[in-house]
């Protein structure tokens, strides 16, 4: 694996001394697109101020995306793709300027593919809050400034209005289906609780209808790690020197999240208790290769995403409860009557099972009953990043549905 390569979507691996010599250097104060920067594939659309849902309204908002096929005549092709924390806009292409890493779902998007592009006009939005193009705390705000920790709290259904709006600008009213893994599960979901009229069809990957504590707990030692490196200096680091940046706590952060995406079954049958060299991490100080595989990727991390982003990202999947002002969670759920895919990872142990057997058994629309569709992998949650054949073939199912 390469440093051009979405470290979620590849099995885990052994870092290579080719792999350190690739982020020789010292990481910048923030991995997120800057204005100046190359767009590559991004398109902008300007849709004007946003309501928060926790009241106040967002000025100014820019929705980077990007897309692939052509919009048919009458404007019923349109899948909107949505992306995970730490994904971006760029679901398919290869890596470039204004693009640090290729598309992270190449193998599912793409002509021939599950979700074809010689039938579909795929739409890939960068998320309200993202640092790739979007409206976020790398952007500037009215005073010129970047908008940093002063970032207003947004929430899962924000984001979704956001993309409603950008839907709005293109001229889509239905969305043939809206698709999203992980915390893009979340977004898809929220749509067809929100918005069911505009969609018609669902998928749902690897996403629960509510945040638990647990997974709250996760977030918040993340959110943490960051806040805790004086280098954060309270979200006021964009003016800091290459290295002098919260890389550190970034890092950290990542390497937490990556335990979640991973299962214990990978790690340990892929590094087992392996060195990284031949020096002992046994008082020697040497280091065990999972050590330095968790901190390569941390490390990597940094290159392309920002600190602020992070949290605001992270705290907007904390909000995540469908249910919130609407009865319930199986209230909410049984407004989503549009065939719907929910799919669940066996070794999934961030979003495990039961999350989405609640979603399986109180959608109407389920393709599949009471019962999510349940992939067997090796690869945790980041296996409906990874494991496309497997995952192409259900979406494929939806999409005849």
């Amino acid at each position: 694996m390469d440093w051009q390569t979405p470290e979620d979507t590849v099995p885990s691996a052994f870092i290579t001394d080719a792999n350190v010599r690739a982020l020789i250097g010292k990481p910048p104060a923030t991995g997120g697109w800057r204005e100046g920067d190359p767009a590559g594939d991004r398109q902008f659309a300007s849709i004007g101020p946003l309501e928060l849902e926790r009241g106040g309204v967002l000025p100014g908002v820019r929705i980077a995306f990007e897309t692939h096929g052509r919009l048919s005549p009458d404007r019923d092709n349109a899948v909107l793709v949505v992306h995970a924390l730490t994904g971006d806009s760029h679901v398919a292409g290869v890596p470039g300027p204004g693009h640090s890493t290729g598309g992270w779902w190449g193998e599912v998007v793409g002509p021939g593919r599950a979700i074809d592009t010689d039938r579909y006009f795929v739409v890939t939005p960068n998320l309200l809050g993202g640092c790739q193009g979007s409206t976020g705390p790398v952007s500037y705000a009215p005073d010129g400034r970047e908008w940093g920790a002063r970032f207003p709290f947004v929430t899962i259904r924000d984001q979704v209005s956001a993309q409603a709006a950008l839907a709005d600008h293109l001229g889509i009213d239905r969305w043939a289906a809206v698709v999203g893994g992980s915390m893009g599960g979340m977004q898809a979901l929220e749509w067809g609780v929100t918005a069911p009229e505009r969609v018609a069809r669902l998928a749902v990957l690897a996403a629960p209808a509510i945040s638990t504590a647990d997974q709250i707990a996760q977030n918040s030692i993340q959110i943490e790690a960051i806040r805790t490196d004086p280098a954060f200096a309270d979200g006021d680091y964009y003016d800091a020197a290459d290295g002098d940046g919260p890389h550190r706590g970034l890092a950290l952060a990542r390497r937490m999240a990556l335990l979640g995406y991973r299962s214990p079954d990978e790690l340990n049958e892929r590094f087992d208790r392996s060195w990284q060299s031949s020096k002992s991490p046994l008082g020697e100080g040497g280091r065990f290769a999972v050590e330095s595989y968790l901190d390569f990727h941390g490390n990597k991390f940094t290159r392309r995403f920002d600190a602020n982003s992070y949290i605001s990202l992270v705290t907007a999947m904390s909000s995540h409860d469908v249910g919130r002002d609407r009865g319930g969670v199986e209230a909410a759920l049984a407004l989503v009557t549009m065939p719907t895919l929910v799919l669940a990872i066996d070794s999934d142990r961030l979003f495990p099972v039961a999350d989405q057997e609640r979603i399986a058994a109180a959608v109407p629309g389920n393709i599949d009953g009471m019962l999510p569709a349940t992939i067997s992998s090796e690869y945790g949650h980041d296996a409906f990043l990874i494991e496309s054949e497997l995952v192409g073939a259900h979406l494929r199912r939806l999409l005849e549905a």
